[in-house]
Parts: C-alpha cells; structure tokens; sequence
C-alpha cells in the first residue's frame, strides 16, 4: 500500500472503498448523525470541466452549526477550519486515502480549551467507518 505524504495535523486513513463511495458513505453516517452536510466537491469532475486531469478526488464540507458556534464563541479565528472537512483521493497506486485535520492539531491551532476536544473528535469514528476502517 502506498504512503500518502505526511503534513502536520492531517490524519490520513485508507479507505477500501473508491473515492465516491467513501464519500457517499461518510455522508450517509454523517446525515443519519444529524450533522449538515454544507458542500460536497467533487476536485476531479470540476478538472475534467476545465479541461484537465485528475484522479478522482472529492472533499466533504460538514459540521454542527450548534457545536461549531461554541468553538467560534471561545476562539473566533478558529472559523478559518470551520465547517470540518473530509478529503477523499486516489493515489497514483490505485489507493483511495480519507485525510481530516487532527482534533489535537485544531484545538492547539487555535488554543482552544482541552474541554472542546470532544466537539471536534466527534466525527471520527464516522470518518473511519465510512473508510472501513
């Protein structure tokens, strides 16, 4: 299995599902959870409209407005990551990857209270099923 590159707060889990499928999962887990599903972009068919390629790649824009609000409340910059996102490619090798910001990495980003953790590490055990994981 290939590697994806490593970058600083990304966690990156591979899928064993393609990338429409992993994102239609993770859409489905996520709208049952009663989260708002904001944008779906699909990176790959926007290219192939501009006349390039891409392999297939798509992102999820998603959240809580209830749970996000309290986190702007604390810290208001930290809307700059805010809603949460889900981005799901294909490798050169065929592999899909789900990548999301580490909650780790956002709530020390942004200097928020340990406290808040749990709002935004709420959706990964969605993430890795709709992966899954």
């Amino acid at each position: 299995m290939a590697s994806p590159t490593t970058a600083p707060g990304l966690v990156q889990l591979p899928s064993r599902h393609d990338v429409a499928e992993t994102v239609a999962r993770l859409e489905r887990l996520l709208t049952e959870r009663g989260l708002t599903i904001f944008a779906r972009i699909d990176f790959s068919g926007d290219a192939a409209r501009a006349g390039v390629s891409l392999r297939p790649e798509q992102m999820l824009i998603f959240g809580n407005p209830k749970a996000g609000t309290a986190l702007m409340q604390a810290e208001p910059a930290s809307g700059i990551d805010l809603p949460l996102k889900a981005l799901v490619w294909q490798d050169a090798d065929g592999q899909v990857w789900l990548a999301y910001n580490s909650p780790q990495y956002l709530i020390e980003r942004h200097g928020l209270a340990p406290a808040m953790m749990a709002i935004v590490a709420a959706p990964i055990p969605l993430l890795q099923a709709a992966a899954g994981s």
